[in-house]
């Protein structure tokens, strides 16, 4: 017979949890939702600079732009959680100026998201509780937005990539 859940026990399962498919997402996939080799910093391994700064589509970003957003989102995130910090944020201009990277800034990119990707978890493991719906659903829009966002890159790859 299973033991009923303690609300303890429920924080513990829910930051395992989160921790889990975050991992899977952007360092290793667990097999929960993506397929082998496919989670983020996996996808941009295989990214070069000059692949970065292609354009998808006349109107679309470069895959340069959507991984500096997706850093930008989870700093965004850990200033306002961490920090107190809800000063307004130019949520448009990663889109408008980000297009063509050199190999270092590409690298640099890639950094900026690893340590932001980092803080995220950090935040996640030193958050003290977990039953407030918005922690909830913050913690959730977290995983949901940079799987979309990784979603985006995936599926740019397919126009970008010829071989």
């Amino acid at each position: 017979m299973t033991q009923p859940t303690t609300p303890k026990t429920m924080h513990e399962n829910f930051v395992a949890a989160m921790l889990y498919l975050l991992n899977e997402t952007f360092d290793s996939v667990q097999g929960v939702f993506l397929d082998k080799n496919t989670s983020l910093f996996e996808t941009l391994a295989t990214v070069s600079a000059e692949e970065a700064s292609i354009p998808v589509g006349v109107k679309c970003a470069t895959l340069a732009a959507q991984v500096n957003h997706t850093a930008f989102y989870l700093e965004r995130t850990y200033k306002w959680v961490a920090e107190n910090d809800h000063s307004r944020a130019d949520w448009g201009e990663i889109w408008r100026t980000v297009s063509a990277v050199t190999p270092d800034e590409w690298e640099a990119s890639k950094q900026r998201l690893r340590i932001a990707y980092d803080q995220i978890k950090q935040l996640i493991q030193a958050t003290p509780d977990f039953n407030d719906m918005e922690v909830i659903g913050g913690t959730l829009g977290v995983l949901a937005h940079c799987a979309y966002h990784l979603g985006e890159i995936r599926q740019a790859l397919c126009t970008i990539k010829t071989t």
